[in-house]
């Protein structure tokens, strides 16, 4: 079984394929913080002394495996030279 068929039967349980598109946005969050990041030349380490927090901070928000809050996510904008905004469609 390869990984289009994998994934094709997992998300046949509609409860997994909610759980799936749930993180969706967290996923695409990490992503875009990453991104940037990487594009200014920062390290975690620097990220994290812009807007005053560990190292560990920043890694635990791209590894996935913490949940930020709005507030947080508005610190790491603005030390990225970018806004935050959040959409409901």
């Amino acid at each position: 079984m390869n990984h289009k068929q994998a994934k094709r039967l997992l998300f046949s349980n509609p409860e997994v394929k909610k759980e799936y598109d749930n993180l969706a946005v967290a996923h695409e969050i990490k992503r875009k913080i990453i991104k940037l990041r990487l594009e200014q030349g920062l390290s975690q380490k620097e990220l994290a002394d812009r807007i005053g927090t560990k190292q560990s901070a920043i890694s635990r928000l791209e590894s996935g495996d913490y949940n930020p809050s709005v507030e947080f996510l508005s610190k790491i904008a603005h030390a990225l030279g970018k806004e935050v905004h959040i959409e409901f469609h």
